[in-house]
């Protein structure tokens, strides 16, 4: 099992856009882009980690402004 930790930055909440993404992800045509999108702003975490995330098939914690998640894998 591996942990991953997203931070947050002074332009971006983490947490915040996790849950407008979360939303979006349930939607079939949106899907791609927003996987794109936390592929390319957390380029060391694999897109299948993200999968699992977005579609919450993993759960997910907030430590302040941190995403904390785990997967198999």
């Amino acid at each position: 099992m591996t942990t991953y930790r997203l931070g947050s930055s002074p332009a971006v909440h983490t947490p915040g856009i996790l849950a407008w993404a979360i939303s979006g992800y349930a939607f079939q045509q949106d899907r791609q882009r927003l996987l794109d999108l936390f592929c390319a702003t957390f380029s060391s975490v694999p897109s299948n980690a993200f999968e699992s995330l977005l579609s919450k098939a993993v759960p997910y914690t907030v430590d302040g402004e941190t995403v904390i998640f785990t997967v198999e894998g």
